[in-house]
């Protein structure tokens, strides 16, 4: 395989990778804030202890989080050298502001969150896990900022020619709000609570179905069902917004989503099915001008399509449809789960419906799988760019790789994430497994005795 199809498929596996933990850190943030919120208004330890098993479970999900995030910034510089170079002020500017600002104040809060509740009052911690929280949608905020400036590039200017030709940031608030970044960050961010809403519900069902910690699991259950109801209607709005945003700003991108050639013809929702590229259709149960209804509110306006965009210049079209029609589906669904959820709630049936616990259980895996997809739609769906309309990712490779390096560093990266995985799951099974402790004891918990002893241990060393 070619340096470049060996490149991307490094760097799609090491972010698809990555992108398993930072929704859940976002949402499970907010979710903890919730939970240690109820604990303060209502003095009912039953949440105390309820927010310190959640604490530990997020601590996991941010250590497993950062570890596979590092290498990311590195593979700018070994395998994309040529685009490090021409956007490396831009693309740079926002990665170190999400360092300063974000992973900074996440990680910086996040000592007193995991080993401070027998060390701080409850208003300060309280204080830090809303830092926490804040710290990770912050890093949202500036990874979007820059991955929204590559689909739809703003505030910059071309400074020099042929290999020293690079971009220069003009307008710093234009970069950051480009014409894409809001509609794209509320989406992710949207999705990030989802994510962690099923995550939380999941496990709370596991322990309703085993008969264990009932008033934790129903607790849980409630918090996570209502922020997945939330979740999944702000889902339909804010992706609305964003596929009108890549109307007017990546008409390919849309026009490859849905498999839309004609550019005499309205724009047509196919429910399912393929892109037929010989016949230049797609294929399945229809919805007639319903994509230009949503789009400009006239269902028989005409739409760009791909007849109109030259060939070296269409995204990969039949990956572009399955993963965006893969992403709505399991949306809509998790929508239908979420309703009938809140339904068997108020009616109070909830806890005796068996077959609805244990799909909630599984369910864990659907908003995983859709921010998987929505992301890889977003990403194929921009290509041949890297930078849409400036940069060709075939022009963005480093010159010196050779397919060997890049082959060989793919290998290990897959046995390194495969260690990594396993390492996490049976750490987050373990956890599970044993549940929630009895944290209203005054007594420092065996964290903090850890933390005791690590910390002396370090001063000796420094005296030393």
């Amino acid at each position: 395989m070619s340096v470049e199809i060996l490149a991307r498929i490094q760097f799609a596996f090491t972010v698809a990778f990555h992108y398993i933990f930072p929704p859940l850190s976002i949402g499970l943030g907010l979710i903890l804030v919730i939970m240690e919120g109820m604990y303060l208004k209502t003095k009912n330890e039953t949440y105390k202890t309820m927010t310190y098993f959640w604490v530990k479970i997020f601590a996991l999900i941010f250590g497993i989080g950062v570890a596979s995030g590092i290498v990311l910034e590195f593979q700018f510089g070994t395998n994309w050298a040529t685009y490090s170079r021409y956007v490396g002020d831009i693309f740079g500017s926002a990665l170190a502001a999400e360092g300063i600002f974000a992973f900074f104040l996440e990680s910086g809060f996040l000592a007193i969150l995991v080993f401070g509740w027998h060390r701080v009052s409850p208003k300060v911690h309280f204080f830090s896990t809303i830092m926490v929280w804040l710290g990770s949608t912050f890093s949202a905020v500036w990874i979007i900022v820059a991955n929204s400036w590559m689909q739809t590039p703003a505030g910059y200017k071309i400074v020099g020619e042929g290999m020293n030709a690079k971009a220069n940031i003009t307008d710093f608030w234009a970069m950051v709000f480009n014409p894409s970044s809001i509609d794209r960050l509320s989406h992710t961010v949207t999705a990030a609570w989802m994510t962690a809403a099923f995550f939380v519900t999941s496990v709370a069902a596991y322990y309703l179905l085993k008969g264990r910690h009932l008033d934790i699991a129903k607790m849980s259950m409630k918090i996570g069902l209502s922020l997945a109801l939330v979740a999944s209607l702000l889902q339909l709005v804010t992706g609305h917004k964003s596929v009108v945003g890549v109307a007017a700003n990546q008409p390919a991108k849309l026009a490859a989503m849905e498999g839309h050639y004609d550019s005499s013809k309205p724009l047509d929702i196919t429910m399912f099915g393929y892109v037929d590229a010989n016949g230049q259709k797609s294929v399945g149960p229809k919805i007639p001008g319903l994509g230009s209804w949503l789009t400009y509110g006239d269902a028989s306006k005409p739409m760009k399509g791909l007849d109109q965009i030259p060939e070296k210049d269409r995204p990969p079209v039949q990956a572009t449809f399955q993963f965006f029609h893969l992403m709505i589906a399991i949306g809509f669904f998790l929508i239908g789960v979420s309703v009938l959820g809140a339904f068997y709630w108020w009616r109070g049936t909830l806890w005796d419906k068996k077959w609805f616990l244990k799909l909630m259980v599984w369910c864990v895996l659907l908003p995983q799988i859709a921010n998987q997809a929505g992301w890889f739609a977003a990403e194929v769906g921009r290509q041949p760019w890297i930078v849409y309309g400036m940069l060709r990712t075939s022009e963005a490779l480093s010159k010196a790789v050779k397919s060997h390096q890049v082959l060989t560093s793919l290998i290990l990266f897959i046995l390194i994430y495969a260690l990594l995985f396993a390492l996490f799951v049976f750490l987050l099974d373990r956890k599970i497994k044993h549940g929630p402790d009895d944290t209203t004891s005054d007594e420092p918990s065996d964290d903090d005795l850890i933390l005791d002893k690590s910390a002396q241990k370090a001063m000796r060393e420094v005296n030393a």
